[in-house]
């Protein structure tokens, strides 16, 4: 099922991702793509928050993976925009994240396409300067 929302501020973001993760269960892998800027750690921090995980979450840019628990499931963060080969994620060990008790995000998920079970919730962000600064389309493919 495709569904599309329309964002006008972080806070409308967050609060989409808060919902969503209500149903999120373990197990469940949660792609993020759009551009840089689009707002795909703005909807990681809601999702979080629906979670009930209280830890500030920031892109993990640098560490590749941030896991964040306390919340009604541990949260597994990836932001893969760095990652050049695929093969960079086994020797992270992504298997015992995607397929394990907690749920996971992953940025530019598009860079390791092929590692993405077919199941995976798919979400992307995108901006449209002509309906202003802050204006996002949110296409959410489950």
């Amino acid at each position: 099922m495709k569904k599309t929302v329309e964002s006008y501020s972080p806070d409308e973001t967050r609060a989409l991702a808060r919902e969503m993760s209500e149903n999120a269960r373990a197990g469940q892998i949660y792609t993020l793509d759009g551009d840089l800027g689009a707002g795909k750690t703005v909807f990681a921090k809601g999702f979080a928050e629906g979670l009930g995980i209280r830890e500030i979450v920031n892109s993990p840019t640098f560490t590749i993976l941030q896991s964040y628990e306390g919340g009604r499931l541990t949260m597994h963060h990836f932001d893969v925009y760095r990652i050049a080969d695929p093969e960079e994620m086994e020797e992270i060990g992504y298997e015992e994240f995607f397929y394990g008790d907690g749920v996971c995000l992953v940025e530019w998920a598009d860079q390791i396409a092929d590692l993405i079970p077919d199941d995976a919730v798919r979400i992307r962000i995108a901006r449209d300067p002509d309906k202003g600064t802050n204006y996002r389309k949110i296409t959410v493919d489950e």
